[in-house]
């Protein structure tokens, strides 16, 4: 869903579209879920809840996820008009 605002176009991103791609990410990562957890410093079962989307990362602990992974926040946080 998106705003015309003159030129610029404001999309709107839900916390769904945030946690599910940061389950994907998770999942795509190739590690562990224990071993993801020792990365950044949460317990196992946190990073499980991230999986499931019943929680969303500090943007701390976010940005240590996306650093640690080698992802892009921006396509973490749905910023990428493609995701809108």
């Amino acid at each position: 869903m998106f705003t015309p605002i003159g030129r610029n176009i404001i999309y709107m991103i839900t916390m769904q579209q945030i946690q599910a791609k940061i389950a994907e990410a998770i999942k795509l990562s190739g590690f562990t879920q224990t071993e993801i957890s020792k990365m950044i410093g949460v317990s196992q079962q946190t990073v499980s809840h991230y999986i499931k989307g019943d929680k969303m990362p500090s943007l701390d602990t976010l940005a240590n996820l996306c650093l640690k992974l080698d992802l892009d926040p921006v396509d973490i946080l749905c910023i990428n008009e493609k995701d809108a």
